[in-house]
């Protein structure tokens, strides 16, 4: 969740030594980062989470072509903070690049979740920080994103989607 928020949120990336993998000591710059740990899948799992973040962030430009001007990012939803989810656009220099994020930043399942988008219809699930390849339960996923107009004239759609605990989701 907090790295798929890092990567997500516009401007420069900063991970410190052994933070990829979960590194569970201090990096002391008289030894070497504790490596032995990638045979736990708790940490194995994470540096994968973090490979598969950073080929996001190079692979969509949304997360880098506007990551320093504020043409990049607009807040979507930051109506439940009881409920401690927050859904941002980050946004390219064509809208069809665009990416919607949805952090849950609770350790409750949020099921049918309603957040309205405006101008584009159609969204698909590309990051779900709860799969099981990244040590996640993976029973909250969405393979199909249901979307239903809501304003014709404006351009507004209502998609329902499933929020994982404690999990990070990014649509394109």
């Amino acid at each position: 969740l907090l790295y798929t928020y890092m990567f997500t949120h516009p401007g420069g990336k900063l991970l410190f030594m052994g933070d990829e993998f979960g590194q569970t000591s201090e990096w002391n710059y008289k030894s070497e980062l504790d490596w032995f740990l990638l045979q736990h899948d708790s940490h194995k799992l994470l540096k994968d989470c973090v490979r598969d973040l950073n080929t996001l962030l190079r692979g969509e430009p949304a997360l880098y072509e506007n990551q320093f001007n504020i043409y990049g990012f607009e807040w979507i939803d930051l109506n439940h903070r009881a409920e401690s989810v927050i859904v941002y656009r980050r946004k390219g220099k064509k809208p069809a690049d665009d990416l919607l994020v949805v952090l849950n930043l609770t350790p409750v399942v949020r099921r049918d979740w309603k957040i309205q988008v405006k101008d584009k219809p159609e969204w698909k699930e590309i990051f779900n920080s709860d799969a099981k390849k990244y040590w996640g339960s993976g029973d909250v996923f969405n393979p199909n994103v249901e979307t239903v107009e809501v304003d014709k004239k404006e351009k507004i759609f209502e998609i329902n989607i499933h929020l994982p605990p404690l999990g990070a989701l990014v649509f394109k």
